[in-house]
């Protein structure tokens, strides 16, 4: 595999878990980073969906019936969010084009509300993925992740969650495509 694209990767690039992880919170899994400097890295899984909605957590946000994502296995007593939209909310942190990360939480309940922001560009999710200083990079190094810069959108999300993983690495192609039809379990093969 080409080292050279798992090295520096930046906030809004995907961490694409490589086929061997047997760690189960991370197995095919998707993670949008977004976070990665000299104190750690965070990111939120993409593809991994949880049996709960967005209002059976949050009472103001009740009249929705978002999915909620696993974002991953740290402080899943939190909420976070991903938006897409030409407009930031107050405080939100830039990861894409037109697509953010949090903000002021007051602001995108009234958003919703309103329509200003529609529902199926919000994704919601219940904890997150962390690294320590140089973790990531020390699993980049071992291969345990790909980094994938393609761009997404909300209708990536929207249309492939389950088989997020495997377009992924289609879309790169070469190697990679190889990769993405490796079975769960080689030995049922």
């Amino acid at each position: 595999m080409n080292s050279d694209l798992n090295k520096n990767p930046n906030a809004g690039n995907l961490l694409i878990s490589e086929p061997f992880l047997q760690d189960e919170n991370f197995v095919r899994s998707v993670v949008l980073l977004c976070e990665n400097n000299e104190e750690g890295s965070f990111g939120l899984i993409l593809n991994k969906p949880s049996i709960l909605h967005l209002g059976e957590l949050v009472e103001e946000l009740s009249f929705l019936d978002n999915e909620v994502y696993v974002g991953g296995p740290v402080e899943q007593n939190t909420l976070h969010f991903i938006y897409f939209d030409e407009n930031q909310l107050n405080g939100s942190v830039s990861i894409g084009k037109n697509m953010w990360y949090g903000g002021e939480y007051e602001e995108l309940v009234e958003k919703l509300k309103l329509g200003i922001i529609p529902s199926e560009k919000v994704f919601f999710f219940i904890g997150y993925s962390g690294w320590g200083p140089k973790q990531l990079e020390e699993e980049l190094n071992e291969n345990t992740w790909i980094v994938c810069r393609e761009d997404i959108d909300d209708l990536t999300l929207q249309n492939t969650e389950e088989d997020l993983w495997k377009v992924l690495l289609k879309n790169m192609g070469g190697e990679f495509k190889v990769l993405a039809n490796y079975p769960l379990d080689p030995r049922l093969n």
